[in-house]
């Protein structure tokens, strides 16, 4: 089964390179940030505070995502996307000032809220058969953008370069690929139904859909639970199992490699539709996986295998690894004539998601352990696993409502 129809292949390449460097440009602050903390002379709430403006204007920007995309299309919204986050690797870290680096990244994250329901709707409009493969592949380019990020950063830190090189070249392939977005041909995508929508019924209100609130609540809960272990998988190996830090900081690598093979693997693999069946069987391993490592961490703690740790950790990442981009398809399907508000509503979802539960974790694990923070995240995968079959069931009956 071809993946895509030939006249989307040349534009879903150039979007697959846009969402590399957008995962990217989604991990290189957090990576860099003992360098930032040392340099600047920063207390880390202000470095919390300066790595929160990013979350915080993605979830507004892709909270207003779906408006914009309707008004200006996904050409314009992809292009000043672009630019907005151009803006502020180019000048991040630029300066010790905390206020103005918080600007600076409250404009990349700005950027960002806008660069990823495009694509997520551009995606679900080529998926002309429904069948997920093209989306979970395009987020497995994210998975690879999140993976070289640091190890790129980590090896101009190696050689001794400036390590803001890194910040000033994503920008500038950032400004290159804004000018290659012009040229492409989004028109092929249609235009949000506008020509559709003088002689179709007006569509039933959004906010009367379950998918539409499931689906902000799923990813919510979803990519609180995916950042929070890849925030905190390397510090919880090295209090819990005595691992060597570099051997740890590796454990965050192996998380993003999970990811990286559910979502090249699943679409090679995978060739059926229900798209809904394997929601709820990804999120069921990533339970499985989490709470296997509370467990372990409980019970055996240092005496646990040397590769039980590792092992688990892999599987969480592979049952990471379709949640996101099917729960984004399900969401879009299911609002066939608003998939601009619907899909930048799940994708806000998200950003609230990665806004709110790194400050509740990081103050559970302050004041009653590592351990205990790391439960937390357990509670957020089995959140994440009812929510994935909340949204799955829902989508199967507003399916069967619109006689699909």
């Amino acid at each position: 089964m071809s993946l895509l129809a030939p006249r989307y292949r040349g534009l879903y390449v150039s979007l697959f390179t846009v969402f590399i460097l957008f995962g990217t440009s989604m991990t290189i602050v957090g990576a860099s940030l003992p360098k930032i903390l040392a340099d600047f002379s920063w207390s880390y709430g202000v470095a919390g505070a300066v790595i929160a403006a990013s979350a915080a204007f993605y979830f507004l920007t892709s909270l207003a995502g779906g408006l914009i995309l309707k008004r200006l299309g996904p050409k314009a919204t992809s292009i000043i996307g672009l630019a907005l986050s151009a803006s502020g690797l180019a000048f991040f870290a630029s300066t010790p000032s905390a206020l103005l680096n918080l600007a600076f990244n409250a404009l990349v994250g700005g950027g960002q809220g806008l660069i990823e329901p495009t694509i997520n709707w551009s995606v679900i409009r080529m998926d002309e058969k429904g069948t997920g493969r093209a989306m979970n592949l395009m987020h497995g380019a994210f998975s690879i953008g999140a993976v070289a990020g640091p190890l790129i950063l980590g090896l101009i830190m190696g050689a001794g370069l400036e390590w803001t090189i890194l910040y000033r070249a994503i920008a500038v392939l950032f400004a290159l690929l804004a000018a290659l977005i012009a040229m492409l041909p989004f028109e092929t995508l249609g235009r949000g139904q506008r020509e559709e929508a003088a002689s179709a019924p007006q569509p039933r209100n959004l906010a009367r859909r379950p998918t539409y609130w499931i689906g902000f609540a799923c990813l919510l809960l979803y990519v609180g639970t995916e950042l929070g272990i890849s925030n905190w998988i390397a510090e919880y190996f090295v209090r819990v199992f005595s691992t060597e830090p570099a051997i740890a900081a590796g454990m965050v690598s192996l998380f993003w490699i999970g990811l990286l093979a559910g979502r090249f693997g699943t679409p090679a693999l995978y060739k059926g539709t229900r798209q809904d069946a394997l929601l709820g069987l990804s999120s069921v391993l990533l339970v499985v996986a989490v709470l296997s490592l509370n467990l372990v961490g409980f019970t055996e703690g240092t005496r646990a295998p040397n590769y039980l740790g590792p092992s688990l950790t892999f599987l969480a990442g592979l049952g990471c690894s379709v949640i996101y981009p099917i729960a984004i398809s399900l969401v879009g399907a299911s609002s066939p004539d608003a998939q601009e508000s619907a899909v930048s509503f799940a994708v806000a979802g998200g950003g609230l998601g990665l806004f709110a539960f790194p400050f509740l974790m990081s103050w559970i694990s302050q004041a009653w352990g590592i351990k205990a923070g790391f439960v937390g995240y357990g509670a957020l995968a089995c959140l994440t696993c009812v929510g994935s079959f909340t949204l799955a069931r829902a989508f199967r009956k507003e399916k069967q409502e619109r006689g699909a």
